[in-house]
């Protein structure tokens, strides 16, 4: 008896003891938030020094919801940076004295669409015009994150490091087999032939049509990426195919050189190690005892914020933007998805306050639930209604559902590498009778019509049920047509010519006449001020609105981050590697159709492989 109260005792002070280590380690948290909130943590602008600009994560238009405790909790790098914050950094650093360069450092940046890449480039252009240097820097440089560094004035690489320009792709897993093996039955409900969301259950193949679909526009993001790779580094044409082609035969060439080959090709200036690097900047950048000036992304735009403060508070009229970013969900969902009643919620608020005098919907979302969709689009009408215009700028996809909610707009803008259309319905239904045939198990019972057990996944699916299905989904179909036509001033004849799921880049839906012009969000909110005759106005970002709780935790969590970072502490989150993480996603991402997209009726307006 002894041993055993000595054991016991033994354990009871262990778990004291972890309970003691992790209530220092939360109070330590928590006084570094509460100091962060009453002490100014901001860096100061230097007199004279850089932008050093770099995103951490993937580049978004709004970032996934992350419970604010946990987020407290893991203070680690950020996962996501908004488009939006690069931009508004960037055009005020251009017209800002006190900063003389622009430095880039992509080495954080996880990835982002084309079109929001296309976006930034834009407020780089702005940036170069006036005057003001732009340096690149990184160990090593992806294509994404090479399409940005392309922009500067000079490019510095690592020896050990690469430029990578892969090109586009478009593939997918294919699920047939795999499920005749399992026996289950999907049944496939649509409406257009390119609707090819339900194809990974129909073959083992992508189909011919959506192949030559996925050629065609692949081929023109491609010259668009190339194109522009080519005229921002003053390369011949070609060079870029060229490039990505022989890569293999060119790095033999090199001796397996690959920083070595880039600079050969014109992709880079110099190649550096990381002390070269910071003697070079120390060199060029303006100093204080001898180390280069600078001022981060987070820190230059918290100062632009305050400067800015007051004379916004002082404009009456405001023109709000909304973000509807992710899969299109019924009911209310978290900001990273686009929850049904979320959305209209917001609209509902916006509606009611007479301040706002226009909103710029920023739509980035291959679509989803259909009923979400229509209670989303319902609720912009009744905005419109109350005298309010509604201008729909469209991020890297707006496509399917997407596209359906863009129909309520007064105009459309879309950037010339987005994707969208896949105008488009299906309905997918799994039973699983022979699955359960297999193991023994039979259903059996009785009813009082042949489609009272409609919704039974063990049992066959009879001819009955199979007509209320397809019925449902052509009359979805027959809605969107409706919508698009009328929206479009068109006849739903001639859009279902250019519909049947076909998805086309920004550049062609100007031409085919389903965008009124090509912008980016900034474009976006001129039109939005025109449309309402309003020549003073401040932008009001909306979003869902956050608890009591939520919104202390977040401040705190903002706190306890630039603590930390004045610091020099960072964690790392995760051991796999990012491009693994996101194959792996990819895998599964078809097979999660069957299961999140929530419509009360199976109706889906959605895009599987519109890129985000």
């Amino acid at each position: 008896m002894g041993i055993i109260r000595r054991i016991f005792r033994f354990v009871g002070t262990v778990i004291s003891g972890i309970r003691t280590l992790l209530g220092v380690v939360i109070f330590g948290f928590v006084l570094i938030a509460i100091a962060g909130m009453f002490a100014d943590n901001l860096q100061p602008i230097p007199d004279k020094g850089a932008l050093y600009l770099a995103p951490g994560g993937f580049l978004v238009d709004q970032k996934t919801y992350t419970d604010p405790l946990e987020k407290l909790l893991s203070q680690g790098m950020e996962s996501e940076t908004l488009v939006r914050d690069i931009i508004e950094a960037l055009d005020a650093a251009a017209s800002d004295s006190r900063i003389t360069h622009l430095l880039l450092d992509t080495d954080y940046m996880a990835g982002a669409g084309l079109s929001k890449l296309e976006e930034i480039s834009s407020a780089l252009v702005r940036f170069k015009q006036s005057g003001k240097p732009i340096i690149a820097v990184a160990d090593d440089y992806g294509q994404q994150q090479y399409y940005l560094a392309a922009h500067a004035d000079e490019i510095l690489l690592n020896p050990l490091g690469s430029v990578l320009i892969t090109g586009f792709a478009s593939y997918r897993s294919y699920y047939k087999e795999a499920l005749d093996k399992l026996r289950v039955k999907v049944h496939i409900f649509r409406v257009g032939d390119f609707k090819s969301a339900v194809e990974p259950y129909m073959g083992n193949s992508m189909s011919t049509g959506v192949k030559e679909e996925r050629r065609a526009m692949i081929d023109e993001l491609w010259q668009f990426y190339s194109s522009q790779i080519e005229n921002l580094r003053g390369l011949p044409t070609g060079a870029i195919n060229d490039y990505t082609n022989n890569l293999h035969t060119k790095l033999r060439s090199a001796n397996g050189d690959s920083a070595m080959l880039a600079q050969q090709q014109g992709l880079v200036d110099q190649v550096a190690s990381r002390t070269q690097m910071l003697k070079y900047l120390n060199e060029v950048i303006p100093t204080t005892d001898g180390e280069f000036n600078s001022i981060n992304l987070k820190g230059y735009l918290s100062h632009v914020r305050r400067e800015q403060l007051i004379s916004a508070a002082a404009k009456e009229h405001r023109i709000a933007l909304v973000v509807a970013k992710g899969t299109i969900m019924d009911g209310e969902q978290p900001e990273g998805s686009v929850g049904g009643d979320t959305l209209a919620g917001i609209f509902a608020d916006l509606r009611k306050d007479e301040n706002v005098k226009a909103v710029v919907l920023r739509v980035d979302s291959p679509g989803g639930s259909a009923f979400a969709s229509e209670v989303i689009r319902d609720a912009m009408a009744a905005t419109r209604a109350e005298g309010v215009p509604i201008v729909v700028s469209m991020g890297s996809v707006a496509a399917s559902g997407g596209y359906w909610i863009a129909t309520e707009a007064d105009r459309v803008l879309a950037l010339s590498t987005t994707i969208t259309g896949s105008i488009g319905v299906y309905g997918i239904v799994p039973t699983v009778e022979r699955s359960m045939e297999a193991l023994g198990i039979y259903s059996d019972g009785v009813s009082t019509a042949d489609i009272s057990g409609i919704m039974q996944l063990d049992r066959a699916m009879t001819p009955q049920a199979e007509m209320v299905f397809q019925a449902g989904v052509d009359n979805i179909y027959t809605q969107f047509l409706a919508l698009v036509a009328e929206a479009r001033n068109s006849t739903p004849a001639e859009v279902h010519e250019i519909a049947q799921g076909r998805v086309w880049t920004g550049e062609q839906a100007l031409e085919l006449g389903l965008v009124d012009q090509l912008g980016d969000l900034n474009e976006a909110v001129k039109v939005a001020a025109e449309l309402a005759n309003l020549a003073d106005y401040m932008v009001d970002y909306r979003r869902k609105p956050l608890s009591a709780y939520e919104q202390l935790l977040l401040s705190m969590s903002s706190s306890a981050g630039t603590s930390l970072a004045n610091l020099d502490i960072e964690t790392k989150d995760s051991w796999l590697p990012d491009l693994l993480s996101r194959q792996a996603k990819t895998l599964v991402q078809p097979l999660q159709a069957l299961d999140n997209l929530s419509d009360p009726r199976g109706m889906y307006l959605f895009c599987d492989q519109c890129p985000q």
